[in-house]
């Protein structure tokens, strides 16, 4: 147990460094490229998406659906990067590392039986290692599933 609390810890020290990086600063919607797609939402929680045009001091553009639209930069309380990351690729990865994790688990609890003592040891420490693997599996895979698969370039600080 104590061994997937800390890989539950190890796994999410990415999102934690990424969430603490100064986001605060307009300037860095300068490095949007044209065409990149991105989610704006605004002051009152409401979504806005479509592919990036161009940022001024004062406001963002982008294309959506309905056309080409401008929010003001005092209107805007956040800006996200909409970037395949290959979400299914990570959550394979991550069930694979908990599977091992959990088989690991399983086998090392494992007790056989004493000498002389009447025991029914069915599949000695394969059945617990495997019994660890698919719970362990899909813990990993719950967790990397829900890994962040966008990354917020600018938000306004709650403070």
């Amino acid at each position: 147990m104590r061994m997937i609390l800390v890989l539950l810890c190890v796994l999410e020290l990415p999102c934690d460094s990424q969430a603490q990086a100064n986001q605060s600063s307009w300037a860095l919607l300068g490095r949007l490229q044209a065409g990149q797609n991105i989610q704006v939402v605004d002051t009152t929680s409401k979504r806005h998406s479509g592919t990036f045009t161009s940022v001024s001091d004062t406001a963002i553009s982008f294309r959506a659906i309905a056309g080409e639209q401008s929010i003001q930069k005092q209107d805007v309380h956040s800006v996200r990067l909409m970037k395949n990351t290959h979400r299914l690729r990570k959550t394979l990865i991550v069930a694979g590392v908990g599977a091992g994790v959990g088989a690991g688990i399983g086998a090392a609890t494992h007790k056989s039986c004493s000498p002389g003592a009447f025991c029914l040891d069915f599949g000695g420490r394969g059945l617990p290692a495997a019994i660890g693997a698919v719970i362990g599996g899909l813990g990993g895979a719950a967790v990397g599933a829900l890994l962040p698969s966008h990354s917020t370039i600018y938000s306004v600080s709650s403070h």
